[in-house]
């Protein structure tokens, strides 16, 4: 299984992530060496919520990241494509609500929620952009956007030892760890075909979202984007000074 095979059609990488469910958690936390729960935590800190706030967390998987959010004190609804997943996520986190989406024709109506997140998720949309516009669509005026995945290393020496990582070690680690290690030669490949970070900054201002920035998680590994929907009559929290996700450097 690779890319080429998936080509991102959405049933194919249902299936794919139906077959991996199980394992997924364990095998992502272990191929990102232990990081996974740091980049987490920066996630949620970026969304900035209070109290009662609505979080759309879509591509949410098991509901791990569902979960952080609900922590923090927000309500979170999980979104998912992969029935496998969601299945392995109510008998994980039976106290969260999980429901059936297709980032590209999200069923909420317009402003549901105060903010959405993906986390490694939007590079196996088959329309990125689309999905980025629906999350800003189904947030209110002054919400923020959140994007937390995988993204270009910033050093050039550690870009080439990461990329060699991603093609060799990854799959080779996944064949001891995983029931269908070949869907991490995918899952490899989709990494180094995303686009590098000002280049997703782009695409969120273009989606028409304003205050864009990102911030670097692990020397690049990780980028954590966010934006905010305009709003009417208020200006967002990026433009009245509240703390960016970091520095886009």
């Amino acid at each position: 299984m690779s890319r080429a095979d998936l080509d991102k059609k959405p049933y194919d990488v249902a299936g794919m992530f139906d077959s991996i469910a199980g394992r997924y958690d364990v095998m992502n936390n272990v191929a990102a060496l232990g990081q996974v729960r740091g980049w987490r935590a920066a996630m949620v800190e970026s969304l900035s919520l209070r109290p009662g706030d609505t979080v759309l967390d879509l591509a949410a998987g098991t509901g791990t990241s569902t979960a952080a959010i609900e922590k923090a004190g927000a309500r979170a609804v999980a979104a998912d494509f992969s029935l496998g997943m969601m299945t392995e996520g109510r008998r994980r986190q039976p106290h969260l609500p999980f429901v059936g989406a297709d980032a590209q024709r999200l069923t909420f109506a317009d402003a549901s929620f105060d903010a959405a997140v993906i986390s490694f998720g939007l590079r196996n949309v088959q329309d990125p952009r689309r999905g980025l516009a629906e999350m800003a669509r189904v947030v209110r005026p002054g919400g923020a956007v959140v994007v937390c995945e995988f993204s270009t290393p910033t050093n050039g020496a550690f870009r080439g030892v990461y990329q060699r990582y991603l093609l060799r070690a990854l799959p080779a680690v996944a064949s001891r760890f995983a029931t269908q290690p070949d869907a991490y030669d995918y899952l490899a490949e989709s990494i180094l075909d995303w686009p590098a970070q000002e280049e997703l900054r782009r695409w969120f201002a273009e989606t028409g979202l304003v205050g864009c920035q990102y911030r670097n998680l692990s020397g690049g590994i990780v980028a954590l984007h966010r934006g905010y929907v305009p709003a009417e009559d208020a200006a967002t929290p990026a433009q009245t000074g509240a703390p960016a996700p970091g520095d886009a450097a």
